[in-house]
């Protein structure tokens, strides 16, 4: 466990001089389509040992005089109320968030750009909202037959209508809130009228995944494949990079459908071809950074597995349908995965046999497998992570970090006065109450200390856990799955 197989720092210096090698390419400015999660990437942490989440942050810190941001957002989203599932915050709020969080660290946003916009009331309200606190806004227009009529994007009714983005570095970010919000549009629509301009400017791609100087049926890029299942996202080898190199190289399905369209408009705006394939257009160096193949492999695999079990909890919910289960079934046979390859499934299971009830069980970075049952007092999650820290902590299996005199009160104000139905404690409520006893119990100060060694552990629960458990386990760092099946066989299931 806690094996390295991703050089972060090569990473970094690898990834810049890309970038700036990009840039002067284009004689200086460069529009950077970036995908993916800027603060965030734990997928990529998670399949690559080593790489740090906030990685594509950092790259960007680096450059940070250079660079500005542009944030795009789709007109209908907002009209739409489209939420992030992840934050559970609508994508007009994120916007918000996300300058707020690049102010912070010293990036410079620039504007943020509405695309498809009709005259949309909430999207007219937001740009209002947006001018109040002093942030410039660009307004893009939708462009009838885009992507597919060349000749009518690329002209003065097409590109030509859009609002031109005033930016005034050489490397612009444009990035997004989530998918379909316009980032590619965006970026042709500089390009074009930079050119009309006369400014020199090009355009790159910057998406981790899939990584294209990996083989298509490697383990990290069938893990994005898992990702992805929901989006029908293939990849593919990239058959245009194979003509003009003889290479072979991997994208997926998406961009490798739209690039003879795209090559068209390129070739329409700079008079050129400039890029012979998709897998050109990107700058991703991700590839040239592992440094232990094996250890990613086995670290894919097991994301490949969590995506699995994951799948089968959204579609328990009804979330998602039987064909992303079917896919990711299919993914796992063709890579002779199975679920009990992850080592806390089959202890988790065994403690819910052994005991009738839920369980829990969690594999630790040095192996060791602690599980947890649910009783009277705690549920199954919060016994386990009350063991965990024991064993970690190297206390007594026999102490009672918190005895039941602590707990049932507890219980009796969530039962009695707070009208709650479960008297078991959740972790997050546990933890509160370790931390209480802390101030005069060292045992428990000894405990809490080791709360940092649970990250990056591995946990399996025999049962649905409610969204708070799943929240604190989240938040600990810890990689959670579940099996498809609630602990009762009540209609609602409170979070």
């Amino acid at each position: 466990m806690n094996k390295i197989g991703f050089d972060n720092e090569k990473y970094l210096d690898l990834q810049s001089a890309h970038i700036r090698e990009r840039i002067d390419k284009f004689g200086g400015k460069l529009y950077l389509e970036f995908g993916g999660k800027l603060f965030d990437d734990f997928h990529a942490s998670r399949v690559l040992p080593g790489f740090k989440p906030d990685s594509k942050l950092q790259l960007l810190l680096n450059m940070k005089e250079e660079a500005e941001i542009v944030i795009v957002i789709n007109s209908d989203a907002i009209e739409q109320c489209k939420m992030r599932g992840d934050l559970g915050i609508t994508y007009d709020m994120d916007v918000l968030r996300l300058i707020d969080a690049f102010n912070a660290v010293g990036l410079y946003v620039g504007s943020v750009c509405l695309t498809q916009f009709t005259d949309q009331k909430l999207a007219k309200k937001f740009e209002r909202t947006l001018k109040k606190l002093g942030i410039k806004t660009y307004r893009h227009y939708p462009i009838p037959n885009y992507p597919y009529d060349v000749d009518g994007i690329v002209s003065d009714s097409g590109l030509g209508k859009n609002d031109y983005i005033e930016t005034t570095r050489k490397l612009v970010i444009v990035t997004a809130p989530g998918p379909g919000s316009g980032k590619m549009a965006t970026c042709l629509s500089q390009l074009y009228q930079d050119n009309k301009r006369g400014i020199k400017s090009g355009y790159a791609k910057f998406e981790t995944f899939p990584i294209w100087n990996l083989p298509l049926k490697h383990a990290v890029n069938v893990a994005y494949e898992a990702a992805t299942a929901d989006l029908n996202d293939v990849n593919m080898i990239d058959p245009y990079h194979l003509e003009a190199y003889g290479k072979t190289t991997v994208n997926y399905n998406r961009d490798i459908e739209i690039f003879p369209v795209l090559n068209r408009i390129f070739q329409k705006i700079f008079g050129e071809t400039v890029y012979k394939s998709p897998t050109d257009m990107g700058v991703n160096m991700v590839g040239n950074c592992i440094v232990d193949d094996a250890v990613c492999v086995e670290a894919s695999r097991q994301e490949i597995i969590r995506r699995y079990f994951a799948a089968l909890t959204d579609r328990r919910n009804e979330k998602i349908g039987d064909d992303v289960v079917n896919k990711l079934d299919l993914l796992m046979q063709q890579n002779e995965i199975v679920a009990t390859d992850r080592k806390c499934v089959n202890y988790a299971r065994e403690k819910g046999a052994k005991t009738g009830n839920p369980a829990c069980a969690i594999e630790l970075n040095d192996g060791t497998i602690i599980t947890g049952k649910t009783s009277d007092l705690l549920g199954a999650a919060s016994a386990m992570l009350l063991n965990a820290l024991k064993y970690l902590a190297g206390i007594n299996d026999k102490v009672l970090l918190l005895p039941p005199n602590l707990i049932e009160p507890i219980q009796e104000l969530k039962t009695t006065h707070l009208g709650g139905h479960n008297p078991r404690l959740h972790t997050d409520e546990i933890l509160i109450a370790l931390s209480i006893s802390a101030v005069t119990n060292p045992i428990a100060r000894l405990a809490l200390d080791h709360l940092a060694y649970l990250k990056g552990a591995e946990c399996h629960s025999t049962v649905i856990l409610s969204q708070v458990d799943v929240n604190v386990l989240k938040k600990l760092g810890i990689n959670y799955t579940s099996e498809p099946i609630y602990q009762t066989k009540k209609l609602y299931h409170a979070k």
